[in-house]
């Protein structure tokens, strides 16, 4: 879904939302002279736990020109994310940017830290070697346009060999006083004084193979900010979500997705190390992607729900395997439903009112299941 809405002053940043409305929401920004097309192989797989909301550089795909005009700066930009986000309701959100759009969420973590959940900051910087190359951009942007510009745009973004069509005529088609604007905001940035300041959990993403913002730069940044974390992607140059998409969304899903890990120690508590251990053993590269469902979906957000308590949670669970007939489960889930307080006796009534509205056979089927597991678990505490 793509969006534009009125501003008291103009208009906001044109931005793209996908996911579900009521997931944590996740802004991502782009690079100087891209779109939100640079987040086409990495922001869908991101919305199936986050409602990600994409946005476009003034002057850059559906963004109006006018939203920033010379001498603009970071703030600038950083207030008109901050607008959109009011716009859609977002108080507070994890943000992810690449290059310029980096140099947003690192001022958006400085300045405004309420307002930041997590960060990830991806072939960018906390300055960019000064501003004279900017302003010397800048002009010659504004005399002659982009398209010479553009000409050198895969030697910059991607390694030998590599392009993406798309990306590219995005940075011919920008508009060249908004694109320059842009420049003047890079020629002024410079944070590193202030990044021991940011206190969101942050991750640094680095292109092995970037020549314009080399990985020396995203290491600054990780030494500087308390517990920061660096991924470095072999192979990659300045556009890594474009051209490593599958790279990048591993460490951004390890790094914004919490519910996995959160997930594996509800998993564990209910089920027990043991049942837990044994199912990882056996996971192969066929199954890693189910499991790694299971944890995020069915452990991390359906059984941390605190709508209702585990034991809840656990009786339920007992009359849905009985109903299906899934007795191997039905015995992991007593084990779990005893871990979870439940009592042989409340056992016992959840699989009786199983036979009235699961039938007889069912319920008989389960019982024979319940006595031997209890009677296990009475001979391993005798």
């Amino acid at each position: 879904m793509s969006t534009r809405q009125p501003l008291s002053d103009g208009t906001l940043l044109h931005h793209r939302a996908e996911g579900p409305v009521t997931a944590p929401p996740l802004l991502l920004g782009p690079s100087l002279g891209t779109s939100t097309a640079l987040w086409d192989k990495v922001a869908p797989e991101l919305s199936v736990t986050h409602r990600v909301v994409r946005w476009d550089l003034p002057g850059h795909g559906g963004s109006p020109a006018g939203l920033i005009g010379p001498g603009a700066t970071i703030a600038d930009l950083a207030a008109l994310v901050l607008a959109l986000a009011d716009s859609l309701g977002l108080d507070r959100f994890s943000y992810a940017g690449v290059s310029l759009g980096g140099a947003v969420g690192l001022h958006l973590a400085v300045h405004h830290p309420e307002r930041i959940e997590r960060l990830a900051v991806i072939c960018s910087s906390a300055h960019f070697n000064g501003s004279k190359p900017w302003e010397e951009r800048a002009a010659l942007v504004r005399e002659e346009g982009l398209a010479g510009l553009a000409e050198g745009a895969n030697s910059r973004w991607f390694t030998p060999g590599f392009t993406v069509p798309e990306l590219v005529e995005d940075h011919r088609t920008a508009d060249p006083d908004a694109y320059a604007a842009c420049c003047d905001a890079l020629a002024a940035f410079d944070i590193r004084d202030r990044l021991p300041e940011i206190g969101a959990p942050t991750l640094l993403v680095a292109g092995r193979e970037d020549p314009a913002t080399p990985p020396a730069h995203l290491r600054e940044i990780a030494d500087a900010v308390p517990g920061a974390a660096l991924v470095e992607i072999p192979g990659a140059s300045h556009l890594a979500p474009a051209q490593c998409p599958e790279a990048v969304l591993t460490a951004l899903r390890a790094h914004f997705d919490g519910g996995a890990k959160r997930g594996m120690e509800v998993r564990r508590q209910v089920l027990g190390d043991t049942h837990v251990d044994r199912a990882q053993a056996r996971q192969s590269e066929f199954t890693a992607r189910f499991q790694d469902f299971i944890s995020r979906y069915a452990w991390g957000e359906i059984w941390t729900d605190p709508t209702l308590a585990r034991r809840e949670r656990s009786m339920i669970t007992l009359t849905a395997l009985v109903a299906h007939g899934h007795y191997d489960e039905l015995a992991m889930h007593i084990r779990a439903a005893r871990r979870n307080g439940l009592t042989p006796e409340e056992i016992g009534a959840v699989l009786l009112q199983t036979a009235v509205y699961c039938g007889v056979p069912a319920a008989n089927s389960a019982f024979a299941v319940a006595q031997r597991v209890l009677a296990e678990e009475d001979e391993a505490a005798g």
